[in-house]
């Protein structure tokens, strides 16, 4: 049943969710402010246009604030101390190398896509990009294989785990802000994520690099990797990348087929926990990736804190966005918005890309995108069940990826490690991510009839 809010009231609630937002874009894209002041300023100024106390504005912000630093933070911490310890140990190199050994010049897109998805799997994008650009190079100048039709597979790979699977932050902020099911939203992501790897990824390429023909860049023709240590097994190293995925699932299905008090769904549901099944994933790589590259305990000690200091800004970010959502929520405009969506007979997951998208256009950014569009749609989670408020996850997710373009800080590093021209990106960086997003919300509306 509609909120009945009086006219004045309403009159005040729209203004203020359309200057905040507003505000937000013209901070971000104009003022070039960094997204957490943007984010803290639009935050008091939709509560002072929604009359909303500045006492009760602040106490509200540092709620959210804290909310989010503490449930998703620590699991981005802990991500990004694994995806170090693959960077310093070669165990990143191990996977990609016994991907590419076993790959035929006419599968190498594919095993690219696999590479790109499985070494995006626990890292951010920009450090996989990072990764795995030499590797793409590599094997583009000594195979043949055009270098857009090996890059933009695993370009593919990278962005849509990037955006569609936790324990990225995209996803991650969106899971804590609906209060979604981590286990079946990692699911449902995976599930989602691979048919669109392929359409955006290898078959996508097969006509960019019709279209965009470069030679690969002159980089990386050695490493500076020491090659007399030793680095992990392409085995030991997948498995340690996949334990937290293995034991976050294995509590989803835990609460689906076993009643509450089996003692073997007691012991799931504890190791399943994202920050226990990320903290047993960061102790085992230590050893795994640490020993088995003969790392001292020093080096493990200071490869596993290195990885903290770049992701302090995206810490940052994720959290004053909680305290964004948490404004949207005590001025009552999310549940005004959710009345609306209620009565207007328009798709809820329809609704969350389109809010996701636009927001990704304005600022460049997925994780303001998840962010924002995360806290507007928080209040109709109460209608939803379970699964659906997952795809609700992933319909937000497949709205931030939606073309990349010159306000995106991606867009450019895309265009830095290619080669191309900015005309270039568009063609092939661009349209990669709007098929990801577009081919994702199909894939999100049609798992939606069938749960």
């Amino acid at each position: 049943m509609p909120l009945a809010l009086d006219t004045l009231a309403a009159g005040r609630l729209i203004p203020a969710a359309v200057v905040g937002i507003a505000l937000l874009v013209l901070l971000i894209t104009k003022v070039r402010l960094h997204p957490f002041l943007g984010l803290t300023v639009a935050s008091l100024v939709v509560a002072a246009i929604a009359g909303l106390g500045m006492d009760k504005a602040l106490a509200g912000f540092a709620k959210g604030f804290g909310d989010t630093a503490a449930g998703v933070g620590t699991l981005i911490a802990l991500g990004a101390m694994i995806g170090k310890l693959l960077a310093d140990t070669g165990g990143a190199d191990a996977i990609v190398d016994a991907i590419i050994s076993r790959s035929s010049r006419r599968s190498l897109p594919w095993a690219m896509a696999g590479v790109g998805a499985l070494i995006g799997l626990p890292m951010f994008f920009e450090i996989g990009l990072v990764l795995i650009m030499p590797v793409v190079l590599l094997i583009s100048r000594r195979s043949g294989v055009s270098l857009i039709q090996l890059g933009i597979p695993a370009l593919a790979g990278l962005s849509a785990m990037h955006g569609l699977v936790p324990p990225h932050p995209g996803p991650l902020v969106a899971v804590n802000a609906l209060n979604a099911d981590l286990g079946i939203t990692l699911g449902l992501g995976v599930l989602i994520a691979i048919p669109t790897i392929a359409v955006a990824g290898p078959l996508f390429a097969r006509y960019a690099a019709r279209w965009v023909d470069v030679p690969a860049p002159e980089l990386f023709d050695s490493t500076e990797r020491d090659e007399d240590r030793p680095r992990p097994s392409f085995r030991v190293t997948l498995a340690t990348v996949l334990l937290p995925v293995v034991l976050m699932m294995g509590k989803a299905l835990a609460d689906i087929t076993a009643a509450k008090g089996n003692p073997v769904r007691s012991v799931l549901d504890f190791l399943g926990t994202p920050v226990i099944a990320l903290l047993i994933a960061v102790v085992v790589s230590m050893v795994t990736l640490g020993r088995g590259a003969r790392m001292s305990a020093k080096d493990i000690a200071a490869s596993v804190e290195a990885g903290l200091p770049p992701i302090a800004g995206i810490l940052l970010i994720v959290a004053a966005g909680g305290g964004f959502k948490q404004t949207l929520i005590d001025t009552g405009i999310g549940k005004l918005i959710a009345d609306w969506v209620a009565g207007s007979g328009l798709s809820v997951l329809l609704l969350a890309w389109l809010v996701a998208v636009l927001i990704r256009l304005a600022t460049g950014s997925a994780t303001v995108a998840t962010v924002t569009a995360s806290g507007i749609l928080a209040p109709l989670v109460s209608t939803l069940s379970p699964g659906e408020t997952s795809l609700l996850v992933l319909a937000i997710g497949a709205g931030s990826l939606f073309f990349s373009h010159v306000n995106d800080a991606g867009f450019w590093l895309v265009k830095g490690y290619f080669g191309l021209s900015v005309s270039q990106n568009v063609k092939t960086w661009s349209v990669v991510e709007t098929l990801l997003s577009v081919v994702g919300l199909v894939l999100v509306l049609l798992v939606d009839l069938v749960i």
